[in-house]
């Protein structure tokens, strides 16, 4: 049997039930974000993990900033959908040794620029050869209360479904040039009680069925309320992917204060009810599109 045979879900589901645990764990592997007790009273430490590889994150030919920028801005997005709070990273460089010192130096830019934007502080990492494409991982570690971290698995039939900014259309460079949710998502944990969230990395026409899984429950999508980002089509904004923006599901008694709020502190990121959590059927959403999916 091959990865294309597997695909990604169901390989981590494989692989995640054999791994061992400790009592320090609050939340281990399967979620955005692992949650570990931090030994301070009522603050968790977060650390996640991301890379990107020329060739399926990005172009040979994309700008090196941008390229940067990406790469510490992915796992900031998923600090983002845990609404945690980033502080230290580590950067891990593996690239063919024909690759020029000024690309090098254009990505550590990169990276740097987006760390600076997050009041992240870069403390170490690795480099190394390859004969292959070009890969960077990040990984970062910061903090969040124990009163306001939301994972996938909290949604309740009945929750109404939302989603910032606008989807679709990601290739078109915006992959390179996101802004991580985080003062976003620090503002929602604060002000509403956010039953479950994740970032739409993969479209959400794959993102939304694992927090559906996660929660134990089914969902429906108005198709027609998508907010689509100029040019895209409804096909394009569920399986696109790399949108980058906060999915997350409220009670529906708290939505009209949440628009009405969500309006005046951010004026320039839409938010869009595209939907509602329902009790779990035996038909589970099957015939909704699939947004990305890795070895397939």
């Amino acid at each position: 049997m091959k990865l294309r045979d597997v695909g990604e879900d169901r390989l981590l589901e494989q692989l995640l039930s054999k791994l061992s645990s400790h009592r320090a764990v609050v939340l281990g592997a399967g979620d955005d974000c692992a949650l570990v007790e931090s030994g301070k009273r009522g603050v968790l430490e977060v650390l996640k993990t991301d890379c990107l590889v020329e060739g399926i994150h990005f172009a040979k030919n994309a700008r090196p900033e941008l390229v940067g920028w990406k790469a510490m801005a992915r796992p900031l997005s998923d600090f983002a959908a845990m609404s945690a709070v980033p502080r230290f990273a580590l950067v891990t460089l593996i690239a063919p040794s024909q690759r020029e010192v000024g690309w090098v130096q254009r990505l550590y830019r990169g990276i740097e620029k987006a760390a600076r934007a997050f009041a992240v502080s870069i403390v170490g990492g690795e480099t190394s050869n390859i004969k292959g494409p070009a890969v960077i991982s990040v990984s970062v570690i910061g903090s969040v209360e124990k009163t306001r971290w939301i994972g996938r698995s909290g949604g309740k039939p009945g929750d109404e479904l939302f989603v910032t900014g606008r989807l679709g259309g990601s290739l078109r460079s915006r992959h390179l040039a996101f802004v991580p949710r985080i003062a976003e998502s620090r503002w929602l944990t604060k002000n509403f009680r956010v039953h479950a969230m994740m970032d739409l990395s993969d479209g959400l026409g794959t993102d939304l069925p694992r927090l559906a899984r996660a929660s134990g429950v089914s969902f429906e999508i108005d198709e027609s309320a998508l907010p689509l980002n100029r040019g895209c089509t409804i096909t394009q904004a569920i399986s696109d992917g790399e949108d980058y923006e906060l999915l997350f599901a409220i009670s529906p008694n708290d939505s009209k204060s949440l628009l009405s709020r969500w309006r005046k502190k951010f004026p320039s990121v839409p938010l869009t009810r595209v939907g509602r959590l329902n009790r779990k059927s035996k038909i589970e959403n099957r015939k909704f599109p699939r947004g990305y999916v890795h070895f397939r």
